[in-house]
């Protein structure tokens, strides 16, 4: 299935610090993205209540993350989280990068937005 890659920006109240460790590592995606979340080596095993899927780590450097599903291993498809503080507004912000059929596009915008709200929640802002 041919997918098209989207990106969202997510104003954050909190610092790279705070945010970072949260978007790229087991315990912290625990916290706000799946019920659970385990690790094993660098294949992180993500559960909710009625599936269970594996993503395979591929990078993780200074404040950015790639994921790949394994079902996308084929095509190349990821999904990444950046964080970035701008120097003019010394905003912090969460960019994820991900990819979705051209008909699950609205509804993929809507679950991240949904999920980073709880991730907001979490940080207390």
């Amino acid at each position: 299935m041919l997918k098209q890659k989207f990106e969202m920006e997510f104003t954050m109240r909190a610092s790279t610090g705070l945010i970072f460790p949260r978007v790229s590592t087991a315990s912290g995606l625990n916290e706000w993205f799946a019920d659970n979340v385990s690790v094993q080596r660098k294949v992180f095993t993500f559960e909710w209540a009625n599936s269970k899927q594996k993503a395979h780590l591929l990078f993780k450097k200074r404040n950015s993350a790639r994921f790949q599903w394994f079902d996308d291993a084929e095509d190349g498809y990821y999904f990444e989280f950046r964080v970035k503080k701008s120097e003019f507004t010394r905003d912090t912000a969460l960019i994820i990068t991900d990819f979705a059929a051209n008909d699950e596009l609205v509804e993929m915008r809507d679950l991240w937005a949904e999920q980073v709200n709880d991730l907001k929640r979490l940080l207390g802002g």
